[in-house]
């Protein structure tokens, strides 16, 4: 049993007012019983009860109550102390007549202290509330002048200054005049200085529930530097609820709605990120109605923590990450399964949605949600991507979504599917603002990164409860710590859903069962694992067969089709199907479908020396550069240079990537000559690499300059269609 759970004995109670005023009546019957068999002097119950009234007064005079309050509290004391000696003096307290008294007594004093306290709490808040009206009266004065003075404002008007809970700041609500509807776009800024509030504080400038009024959020404290543990609540959620990631700095809960809309989440390194996307998994795990899946080629390091107590630990039945895709090609299956899945859920649950009178269907934990969590989407090549806007773009209505995770929010990493069909957005901490402007479709010009400068810090936007997007606040994110994962994990595996059957009947689902055992040899190599993998990882493995052109694994999924890239005219009415632009292709079946290619002349390109001396069968240098070849027989010229079709067949035959340098020790050239040139022809093609042009291979799983088999792919194709 784990520390959190082990059960502790709890020596406190509450005590309220009645219970007390119940406990000391006790005590002095007590008293005066015991003291009459002893023959105790009634005098002490007398100079007992003057001691406490004496107390009492004091006590609330040092509290500030009222005068009368306190008159009431020490009569009871005498009251209280008079009977006792009478008790004391009679040796009566055992009669029927003093116990009587004793309860008449008790009764009122209970009604007596019940009614004081009601009234102070009532009296207590009517002072707090002139206080903070008198606080507010005089920030909003403040306000009027302030934005007079620094904006040059006339005709404005501070309706109302609202203090927040977590008392670290407060809202100025502003009604413009009409020729002034918005502050200029340094406002926060040039506030924040005049308010010398502190970093990790600061001024954001959002839009009210009118045009014409704005709602100015002031943080007084630093709330961005201190940690926020994941709070310790493990009951049952639902893919319905908002998914927890953090704390604005008003205090209120930063959240994402996933069941609807897509996300988006980047950071830079060192920014949380990693981080984030766990406390988005704790969030997503903690539903019973919502199926995870994870992409990451990179290593699974987004679902190795979840997986331990599985997998290593042997404490969870069940996968909590139901699917992980460590690998391209396993990719490719996991979102083959998910787009027919898509069409398979459209037209299965019709009745479902028609009985819940929408045209969403319903989640459950027998029809759950799908999200799937991608990290590094820069590293994925084009046809991963294509897919993934397929599933952005179609799934919303069947309840499967995504959240996709990058290192940079830029249009070469961000697809513009994935960018618009996400309304939650969250960019943790960043060195450019631009990347910000970006990723935010409103109000990311008003954003200063220093908002937010500490490490698990951002800023996010996302749909509230009205499904209206907020515009991006500063918040601080969630800590989850790897032991924090392990108690989490054994509590969310018990409701853990699985994929519905429409889902998974679809030709692709036939590989969803065998997925494991594809999976767990990848992931820990021979390391020994629990007991609990068993009735996953043995049973008969079942692959895909790899497509002669492409390499794509056939599943039997409907083709993606992706669009021409700049300067393709792509495939006319009648003519030869082409492979999809961001497929891998095979070396001897690109020669033949090349070959079968009609003659057409190939025009010289730019650029190169037409002296220059060529072999039509090889690649030769020029003084160390590489000159562009056709290829092929004289009397059927190959439109595709033949430095760019070995390139492609050597990196294919490598397993679809390479770095730069190992693929010029292939070749035999030089490793500078070789990537400018290739450079070269995938510019005249219009073609861009994935990443700034790194890659991720080898056995150390280095990020170096390379190509990938994808891209070279996508220039032969342009090559080959413009000729």
């Amino acid at each position: 049993m784990s520390k959190s759970q082990s059960l502790t004995l709890d020596w406190g109670w509450t005590v309220t007012a009645p219970t007390a005023a119940a406990m000391a009546a006790g005590g002095a019957y007590g008293l005066a019983s015991v003291g009459a068999l002893t023959g105790m002097p009634a005098g002490y119950a007398l100079l007992a009860a003057g001691t406490g009234a004496l107390a009492q007064g004091g006590a609330d005079f040092y509290q500030r109550r009222p005068l009368v309050h306190g008159i009431a509290r020490c009569a009871a004391w005498l009251a209280a102390g008079g009977w006792c000696a009478q008790a004391l003096a009679g040796q009566d307290a055992l009669t029927w007549s003093a116990a009587g008294w004793w309860g008449a007594g008790t009764a009122a004093a209970m009604v007596l202290a019940r009614g004081l306290v009601t009234a102070e709490k009532t009296a207590e808040g009517g002072r707090a509330a002139r206080t903070l009206q008198k606080w507010a009266n005089g920030k909003a004065g403040e306000w009027q002048r302030r934005l007079a003075d620094l904006f040059r404002l006339e005709g404005h008007r501070v309706d109302g200054v609202r203090r927040w809970k977590s008392d670290v700041g407060y809202t100025v609500r502003v009604q413009m005049p009409d020729s002034t509807p918005d502050l200029p776009v340094d406002a926060p800024r040039k506030l924040a200085a005049a308010l010398r509030l502190p970093r990790g504080g600061g001024v954001q400038i959002t839009d009210g529930m009118a045009y014409g009024e704005i709602q100015i959020n002031v943080t007084e404290k630093d709330v961005m530097v201190e940690e926020l543990p994941l709070p310790d609540d493990t009951t049952i959620t639902t893919i319905n609820d908002p998914i927890p990631l953090g704390l604005y700095t008003n205090g209120e809960e930063a959240v994402m709605r996933l069941l609807d809309d897509c996300g988006l989440l980047v950071g830079q390194i060192g920014s949380g990120k990693s981080n984030q996307v766990n406390v988005a998994n704790a969030g997503l795990l903690r539903t019973n109605d919502c199926v995870v899946w994870h992409i990451d080629t990179t290593g699974a390091g987004i679902s190795m923590p979840w997986l331990r107590s599985w997998a290593i630990d042997g404490t969870s039945d069940v996968p909590l990450i139901d699917w992980v895709a460590d690998t391209e090609e396993e990719a490719h299956i996991m979102l083959d399964v998910a787009r027919e899945g898509i069409s398979a859920r459209k037209s299965g649950y019709q009745d479902l949605m028609a009985s819940a009178n929408d045209d969403k269907i319903p989640v459950s934990p027998q029809v759950p949600a799908i999200l799937i969590v991608v990290d590094e989407i820069a590293e994925l090549p084009m046809a991963l991507m294509n897919k993934l806007d397929s599933v952005v773009n179609t799934g919303r209505a069947v309840r499967v979504r995504s959240l996709l995770c990058g290192l940079r929010a830029t249009q070469d990493t961000i697809t513009a599917a994935m960018k618009k069909q996400s309304r939650n957005r969250c960019g943790m901490r960043v060195s450019d603002p631009e990347e910000l402007h970006h990723l935010f479709a409103s109000g990311g010009t008003r954003l200063d990164p220093k908002a937010a400068p500490h490490r698990g810090s951002g800023f996010l936007s996302a749909p509230d409860e009205n499904d209206v997007i907020t515009d991006p606040a500063p918040f601080k994110g969630y800590r989850i710590t790897p032991k924090r994962t392990d108690h989490l994990a054994p509590h969310f595996a018990g409701r853990r859903p699985t994929p519905d059957a429409v889902l998974l009947d679809t030709a692709p689902g036939r590989y969803y069962a065998s997925r494991w055992a594809r999976v767990l040899p990848r992931l820990y190599g021979d390391r020994q694992l629990a007991a609990t993998t068993r009735p996953y990882a043995d049973t008969e493995v079942l692959r895909p067969p790899l497509a002669p052109v492409n390499g794509l694994p056939l599943t039997g999924a409907t083709p993606v089709t992706s669009t021409p890239s700049p300067g393709s005219t792509g495939t006319s009415p009648g003519s030869t199907p082409q492979p999809d632009a961001g497929a891998r292709i095979g070396g001897a079946a690109l020669a033949a479908l090349l070959n079968s290619a009609p003659s057409s002349p190939r025009t010289a390109t730019a650029g190169h020396e037409q002296g220059a001396e060529t072999d039509r069968d090889g690649i030769t240098t020029d003084f160390g550069r590489v000159i562009e070849q056709t290829g092929g027989p004289a009397d059927r010229p190959d439109p595709v240079p033949e430095l760019l079709r070995t390139a492609h067949e050597t990196v294919v035959a490598a397993g679809g990537r390479m770095h730069t340098a190992d693929l010029a020790a292939k070749l035999g050239l030089d490793a500078t000559a070789l990537g400018t040139e290739l450079g070269r022809l995938l510019r005249a093609a219009g073609v861009e690499r994935p990443g700034k042009g790194t890659v991720r291979t080898g056995a150390a799983n280095e990020s170096k300059s390379g190509f990938l088999a994808e891209t070279l792919a996508e220039a032969i194709n342009h090559y080959r269609n413009t000729q």
